[in-house]
């Protein structure tokens, strides 16, 4: 991705203080990874890439359904582009099994870093990436493309961040072989002022059908 891409998608974290949940409980928070969860030392992928298990770039083409079957994900994908202040759109609130892809960026299973967001609930209850904190390494994220095919990665890392720590060129940076990041809402809650960062699941892409 571009700089002006990186730029664009940073500030997805903003968005984050006006989804509540629907009466603030510690109850009613979604999960959040575990340091188990957290990358290896040399980055997302450096056991992936030192196993060589990554699958070969697939041609650029638009996702239109995303599946994570250890936490029960099987959403549509909505093209997100940017906002007047230049940040990046989310779905509307008012559809929470909808996710969204940044259009303007690098379509999953395409070389390069591709970028899919969600809600992780809204003030009715839970949304699509609720769970989105308790998914593991190792686990599958599946994206149906509009060529009729799926790309199919697997989870290297789970992390959360703070939205003044959050890492933009770690999350957003270019890659040099297909990668996924999946974000949603997470951290600390408040209820005035919503939640303080960002759940990121990091992925690579590991086969095709």
């Amino acid at each position: 991705m571009g700089d002006a891409a990186i730029a664009a998608v940073s500030v997805l974290a903003l968005g984050c203080a006006v989804l509540l949940l629907a009466d603030g409980s510690a109850d009613d928070a979604p999960p959040q990874p575990s340091a188990a969860q957290a990358a290896l030392p040399d980055g997302p992928g450096a056991g992936a890439r030192a196993a060589g298990t990554a699958a070969r770039a697939l041609p650029p083409s638009p996702p239109d359904r995303i599946r994570i079957p250890a936490i029960r994900v099987d959403a549509p994908l909505t093209g997100l582009g940017l906002t007047s202040s230049g940040s990046l759109d989310v779905p509307p609130p008012e559809r929470p099994g909808l996710a969204g892809w940044y259009e303007s960026g690098t379509t999953p299973g395409e070389k390069g870093t591709a970028i899919v967001a969600g809600h992780v609930d809204n003030a009715d209850g839970p949304a699509v990436f609720y769970r989105l904190g308790a998914l593991r390494k190792g686990g599958t994220i599946e994206v149906d493309r509009r060529d009729g095919g799926t790309a199919v990665f697997t989870v290297d890392a789970v992390e959360v961040y703070d939205a003044k720590d959050f890492p933009d060129e770690k999350v957003y940076g270019p890659a040099a072989r297909p990668e996924l990041r999946v974000i949603t809402c997470g951290g600390g809650y408040s209820r005035a002022t919503g939640y303080r960062g960002n759940v990121v699941v990091f992925a690579h892409l590991t086969g095709s059908r």
